[in-house]
């Protein structure tokens, strides 16, 4: 890719003519209507995307000043760094007010319902505040490769993506660029954008930040990566909390959005999808995920158990995570969420 901010924007906006399938299209219904459905289908005209009732209402531009008045003092996510981001200083996630973005374009490698036959409309985020020592995308995550753009060029890619025929904006590690992203909704929403809005986290969220995205997001994708604090702290980089902090923003992401929902294509509107990477000798301890799923939020609750770690990054300086997962670790893992009651796993 073109690493100059224009040849991004120009292979962003390139209309794929192979891509002929329509974006999902802006219905009369409000989104209470939408959240009357049982889990599912749900009908097309029912749904408009949540963030276009809170730019009307105003609420948008309030999230929007606190977001990004908060950066004088970053405790946006669980490290609560406390830096002043706006003069340029830098946390964990060694980012500053600076909007830096690895990548833009559909994605056929997600979960069906955001999937589809269009893609998923993924922009990749550079850095991350949880820094996992086996992180697939360390390059971008880790080393923070990527181009810094503005609000503007954000909601020109979310328009782009809209054009090609993608079927939802899907947000990759947006913790540490949530104030960002509110201001470029903002200007996409007042141009057209009108595409449901993917949240696609590590789970390592803070709990207020995520109460500020109630009514703005339509689907949260999280993480769930650990049942013990002790593990996290080895692998990702300290973070002790990440058991409890997951849960509760997982809880909230629940209260706020509920069971998945799907117009008549099977393509997701509205709701929850979790995802938990089975590891090694159970370390992501997927035995006591898969109970917590069924337990706190409901056994009908989207899950996709993902099979695909590979050691990547400093994975190797740990013997116990330095290979792949067996056969048996994985048909165990199966067995757990088929046990605990999950219904809608995505295997």
């Amino acid at each position: 890719m073109d690493p100059t901010r224009r040849g991004f924007l120009k292979n962003a906006a390139a209309a794929a003519a192979a891509l002929s399938f329509p974006a999902i299209a802006c219905g009369s219904g409000d989104r209470e209507m939408a959240d009357r459905l049982p889990a599912g289908k749900a009908a097309k005209s029912a749904f408009q995307p949540s963030y276009l009732k809170a730019e009307q209402e105003g609420r948008l531009k309030q999230v929007d000043a606190q977001l990004w008045e908060g950066l004088a003092e970053c405790r946006g996510c669980p490290r609560q760094c406390g830096v002043n981001r706006l003069k340029g200083e830098k946390g964990i996630c060694s980012s500053t007010a600076r909007l830096r973005i690895y990548s833009a374009g559909p994605h056929f490698g997600e979960e069906k319902p955001l999937v589809g036959r269009g893609g998923s409309g993924t922009i990749f985020f550079s850095n991350c505040n949880l820094l996992c020592c086996f992180c697939q995308n360390w390059q971008i995550n880790h080393r923070g490769d990527g181009t810094n753009h503005d609000h503007q060029d954000l909601a020109e890619m979310m328009l782009a993506l809209q054009q090609r025929g993608c079927h939802n904006i899907n947000l990759v590690t947006p913790t540490h660029v949530v104030p960002h992203i509110i201001r470029a909704l903002r200007i996409a929403a007042r141009r057209g954008l009108r595409l449901p809005l993917v949240y696609n986290t590590s789970g390592y969220d803070s709990l207020e930040t995520i109460k500020a995205l109630d009514g703005i997001v339509d689907v949260y994708l999280p993480d769930f990566k650990y049942q013990d604090g002790k593990l996290a702290a080895k692998y990702s980089s300290g973070a002790a909390d990440y058991p409890e902090v997951a849960s509760a923003v997982i809880r909230e992401m629940h209260r706020q959005v509920g069971l998945l929902q799907t117009d008549e294509r099977g393509i997701a509107l509205r709701g929850l999808i979790i995802r938990h990477l089975v590891m090694p000798q159970n370390i992501a301890g997927t035995d006591r995920f898969v109970l917590w799923v069924a337990r706190e939020l409901s056994p009908e609750t989207s899950v996709n158990i993902m099979a695909q770690y590979r050691p990547e990054h400093k994975a190797f300086d740990y013997k116990e995570i330095a290979r792949r997962l067996t056969s048996e670790e994985w048909q165990q893992a199966v067995r757990w969420a088929r046990e605990a009651g999950l219904r809608n796993l995505d295997l």
